[in-house]
């Protein structure tokens, strides 16, 4: 068989048992009739994949998965397999999206809009629902499609399917799923198509299940092609290693998106312009196939190799410098940790000091704020520290405040530090132990730390993480100032 295997995946399982890509082929060229669009080497690799059969004509994957970054063409290849399923297989299929009804207008309105442009399919055509969350198109062959949003009740109505999609699959709950996957039981050749973009903290467990099947040494029937700037891979004790990726990379950004390759969309131009507007960590996420860590396996979620690598303390003292104070949840201990522009540019973090209680942090802070004339001094006032925002403004200190949306910025603002290569630190004992258990823990639309180690607090990372957000903060935009 010839495989479309130059389309530069950076992950690919090809179905052990494929014989045959001749159906593949003909429903390509199906599509790219009707639709007057062509595929791309990497669009044309996955419906290989989802379409490969076996000696005896069953598909040879009962299960695929398919991640890509977003805007490189993930609707295209399912449709090709979608439409020949319709008009020559008479296929049942459910397609299912998010919980956008807007998602699944869109995928059955592409779909009319190859079957209704011309009269030979037209005709094909038996009837089609529209209304909101009943979108479905039937064949007079007997084929139907049905798009539906996942909800506990997404597959009421729907008995016997032929081909079960998992659309935008980041989103994709196991709840969601039992609802819908029992009803490709009674079907002697089904098969379930996922696909989606990178996996999210808090929200992907099952998509990162589909990702660890193919990364693992017998995935069985399935197929996955997969886009990436990431290198990942199972280690020696089956745990998740994803190495850092250089956002910064222009040659993983074409290998990243094989539309650009292609000469597809809006080219080098458009990404450019997406780093500037989403940061690095979202850009990686949305642009180059950056997942976030797989849950439930405990540890950091930051590279600790790449933790290790930025060790580094110069002869001179960093200038300017803040500070920022943590209290962990029983007032047992309080840790100050310290943030400063180094020489090179770069920023250093440290703790300063980390003890029992909290009696001994204003005398020290006056002390810290006397000797190094800081930017600030920063707390959380919706933590424990808060409790000490009266006695600090009875000593003459008043703090920066960080809290809320602020201090999910502060994070990412860390994150983003650690993960380009732009902070450095002293190698202690007390930061290395906090950030080895250090999680994320979804908040709205972003995250804060958290712990992964029940034993284990976080707060020495969580008071550098202050500091560095207080050191880069506007003078004008501070919320308190250090009086001296």
């Amino acid at each position: 068989m010839n495989w479309q295997s130059d389309a530069g995946e950076a992950l690919l399982v090809l179905p052990p048992a494929a014989a045959s890509l001749d159906e593949a082929h003909a429903a390509i060229e199906l599509w790219e009739h009707y639709s007057g669009k062509t595929l791309d080497p990497a669009q044309r690799l996955a419906v290989q994949v989802m379409m490969a059969e076996t000696a005896d004509g069953k598909w040879a994957a009962a299960t695929t998965g398919r991640e890509m970054p977003r805007q490189n063409g993930k609707g295209d290849e399912i449709e090709v397999v979608e439409l020949w399923g319709l008009v020559q297989r008479a296929e049942a299929i459910l397609h299912t999206v998010h919980d956008a009804v807007l998602l699944a207008s869109q995928a059955q309105q592409r779909m009319l809009s190859v079957l209704e442009g011309h009269a030979d399919l037209r005709r094909l055509v038996k009837r089609k629902w529209q209304g909101t969350g009943q979108q479905m198109i039937e064949m007079r062959n007997g084929g139907v499609i049905w798009y539906r949003t996942r909800t506990n009740g997404g597959g009421r109505g729907v008995d016997d399917i032929d081909r079960l999609v998992i659309d935008e699959a980041q989103h994709a709950a196991e709840e969601h799923l039992a609802a819908v996957a029992p009803t490709l039981l009674a079907n002697p050749n089904p098969q379930l198509n996922a696909m989606g973009t990178a996996g999210l903290a808090g929200k992907s467990d099952w998509w990162w299940s589909v990702r660890k099947r193919a990364l693992g040494p017998d995935p069985g029937a399935f197929g996955y092609v997969g886009h990436t700037a990431e290198r990942v891979y199972l280690d020696d004790t089956g745990q998740v290693v994803q190495e850092p990726v250089n956002v910064e990379d222009r040659d993983l950004w074409r290998r990243s998106n094989p539309a650009m390759a292609a000469g597809r969309g809006q080219g080098l131009a458009f990404l450019e312009e997406q780093l500037r507007r989403l940061g690095p960590v979202s850009f990686a996420r949305e642009h180059l196939g950056v997942w976030d860590p797989p849950p439930g396996e405990g540890g950091s979620d930051i590279d600790l190799k790449l933790w290790a690598s930025l060790e580094h303390v110069e002869d001179r003292r960093p200038n300017p410098v803040a500070f920022a104070v943590t209290v962990n949840q029983d007032h047992s201990w309080a840790t100050i940790g310290l943030a400063g522009r180094r020489g090179d540019g770069l920023a250093h973090v440290q703790v300063v000091q980390s003890g029992k209680g909290t009696g001994w942090v204003i005398e020290r802070l006056v002390e810290l704020v006397a000797s190094h004339k800081p930017t600030g001094v920063a707390l959380n006032p919706s933590s424990p520290a808060g409790a000490l925002i009266h006695p600090l403004m009875e000593a003459g200190i008043e703090p920066v405040m960080i809290t809320g949306r602020e201090w999910a910025q502060a994070c990412g603002r860390m994150w983003d530090a650690i993960e380009n290569r732009k902070v450095r630190h002293q190698n202690q004992p007390v930061l290395n132990v906090a950030v080895r258990a250090a999680g994320r823990q979804p908040r709205g639309d972003a995250w804060v730390w958290r712990s992964s180690m029940a034993d284990t607090d976080v707060e020495p990372l969580e008071a550098v993480t202050l500091a560095l957000h207080a050191l880069g903060k506007p003078a004008k935009q501070r919320s308190g100032k250090v009086y001296v």
